[in-house]
């Protein structure tokens, strides 16, 4: 025979006590207890603002509510010597709890998560869970709630599962989901900040850290909540089947994209071309790889792509990219004023590298045309993320105005015809 469960109504006791004296008192240390805790953390204020790291801003956000719950716990048990109630401390307790839960879940959400439309989401899932709790635990709810979900059961081979284990199996993988994420953010970030190690080493290991700590937090979530993990072991062999034949491009990519930031052979920052298309690499993600072109359109290329096929990167080992411009001048220019005004242009600009011997600005004369001499400068930038439209066309408008100076002529098409004459009639037979 199932037994009752009490009827706690925190909320019904606080009513009664509304005409005792001992409520005055009871709001007394409440606010003796508000006060200190604000006090502390006015005194804790400047020593905070100096630093921005993850501790002092969790330190800010949920202080208070803290403060006061230690206080209000050392409160409650010394009012318990002269009162015979203590019940707005007792409805006070779990109201601070679950102000500093929802202040301390929403806090580890945005530093764990990247921000995103879901991610609102997930915080008001967690401040609704959180301050329905409160309202089940002080109306005295929740104990009846416990009690029937953990009659909801079924059991599989020697193990019962019931609805209580199941939503707190799913709470405890949350919880150590957040962490481990919040974790491999706060490794990131460290590793990020070590300047002299290779950045692409540096994402190898963030990205290495985050799945090690997300493993983990599931390996030990569910021993915690007491589901054995030999339990997974069938759905383990039925993922297994799925990568070897569904999943295999997935974990292609995801293998790929660990060896792409090993081996070091693309980086971010580095202008590639692939699969026909061109752009500077300004991700390396666990599945694919994110080439922005410089008309600013974003192409997504799976990380296998980059292993098996082949890469330009013009960038590897030096970021310098050579730009020609063709100008085809008359056959009656003057060929060496055109050469030092076409230099001249060319090293007026602040992009083309003048301070390198072996890559000067230079001029080849690269044809007799049918129209006049095909010239072309020759040079080179460092810059190749900024774009080349913008520097051939400062460049030919430079070389147009001082060829207009000069008097350079840049010739158009033209065609020499002769006509044959048509023989006269006196030449007739």
């Amino acid at each position: 025979m199932a037994t009752s469960i009490p009827f706690d109504n925190l909320l019904t006791r606080l009513i009664e006590d509304s005409k005792n004296v001992d409520l005055l008192w009871q709001m007394g240390v409440l606010a003796v207890c508000a006060l200190v805790a604000w006090g502390a953390m006015r005194l804790l204020a400047p020593v905070l603002a100096k630093t921005d790291t993850v501790w002092h801003a969790g330190i800010r956000r949920v202080g208070f509510p803290l403060f006061m719950l230690v206080l209000l716990l050392i409160g409650r048990d010394l009012a318990h010597v002269w009162l015979i109630s203590t019940h707005l401390l007792d409805l006070a307790l779990p109201l601070l709890l679950a102000l500093a839960g929802v202040r301390l879940v929403v806090y580890a959400l945005r530093y764990a998560l990247k921000p995103r439309e879901s991610l609102k989401l997930w915080e008001r899932t967690a401040a609704w869970l959180i301050w329905g709790a409160f309202a089940l635990h002080i109306t005295g709810l929740l104990p009846r709630i416990h009690t029937a979900m953990e009659a909801l059961s079924f059991q599989s081979g020697d193990h019962r599962f019931s609805l209580w284990l199941l939503f707190q199996a799913a709470v405890v993988i949350v919880v150590a989901l957040v962490v481990a994420l919040a974790l491999a953010r706060l490794v990131e970030n460290r590793l990020m900040g070590i300047t002299q190690m290779n950045l692409s080493l540096r994402l190898a290991l963030s990205k290495a850290a985050r799945t090690v700590l997300l493993i983990l937090a599931v390996l030990v979530a569910l021993p915690a909540v007491g589901i054995d993990l030999t339990v997974l072991s069938v759905f383990g062999g039925a993922l297994g089947v799925g990568i070897g034949f569904g999943l295999q491009k997935v974990a292609s990519n995801y293998i790929s994209g660990f060896i792409i930031l090993l081996d070091r052979s693309v980086r971010i920052g580095d202008l590639v071309t692939v699969d026909n298309k061109y752009g500077e690499v300004s991700q390396i993600n666990t599945r694919y790889t994110l080439l922005k072109a410089l008309d600013g359109t974003e192409t997504i290329v799976p990380n296998e792509t980059l292993i098996t096929q082949t890469v330009v990167n013009h960038s590897l080992s030096k970021p310098n990219v050579r730009v020609a411009l063709p100008v085809q001048v008359s056959y009656d220019a003057d060929l060496e004023l055109a050469e030092a005004l076409m230099l001249e242009a060319a090293n007026s600009h602040i992009r083309v590298i003048h301070d390198e011997p072996d890559n000067p600005p230079r001029v080849f004369l690269k044809e007799f045309a049918d129209n006049g001499i095909l010239l072309e400068l020759a040079m080179w930038i460092r810059d190749p993320s900024e774009g080349q439209n913008n520097l051939r066309s400062d460049i030919n408008w430079a070389i147009w105005r001082r060829f207009k100076a000069a008097g350079i002529e840049i010739p158009f098409p033209q065609r020499v015809v002769h006509l044959a004459q048509r023989p006269s009639p006196e030449n007739n037979p």
